[in-house]
């Protein structure tokens, strides 16, 4: 059997601001007409925000565990399907955070087949202990997203893009 483990699991990179995480549609992820199922871009979009955090030194393990545990939970997705992915579609998808709180973030997510847009939302994640109470994120968490945070320019009239 080839030494397969220098291959290591499915990882994305950190470029321009960004995580991209690339993907293969498989037919697990297919519906009876051939399609992406309609659920499973919600778990390429939480692959991509779990290996975002994990590449920025974000320990998701480490924080549930200890005397303070802390959590990530997704409290609210707006979301749109453009156009259907289909069996064997390479897909990449982005996450760009746009908006770093005290205790929660939103982050925009697209799924693309090569330029194409297929899927995007925006998705607030909040930051919860283990009674289910809003936390401030810790500072370590803080730091390590807020060089991704985008910076609004403002247009030629002086309010937000």
């Amino acid at each position: 059997m080839p030494d397969v483990t220098a291959l290591g699991p499915q990882v994305g990179v950190l470029a321009e601001g960004a995580h991209w995480l690339p993907l293969r549609v498989y037919f697990e992820d297919t519906d009876a007409g051939g399609i992406v199922y309609h659920a499973n871009y919600l778990k390429f979009m939480e692959r991509a925000r779990s290996d975002f955090a994990r590449q920025i030194g974000i320990d998701q393990n480490a924080m549930m565990e200890g005397d303070d545990p802390l959590a990530f939970v997704v409290k609210r997705i707006d979301i749109d399907y453009a156009r259907p992915a289909r069996l064997d579609d390479a897909l990449v998808v982005e996450t760009r955070l746009k908006v770093l709180k005290g205790a929660s973030m939103e982050s925009l997510q697209i799924v693309r087949r090569g330029v194409e847009i297929m899927t995007q939302a925006t998705v607030r994640i909040a930051c919860l202990d283990r009674q289910g109470r809003p936390r401030r994120f810790p500072d370590p968490v803080r730091h390590a997203f807020a060089p991704f945070e985008i910076q609004e320019q403002p247009s030629s009239n002086g309010k937000p893009k």
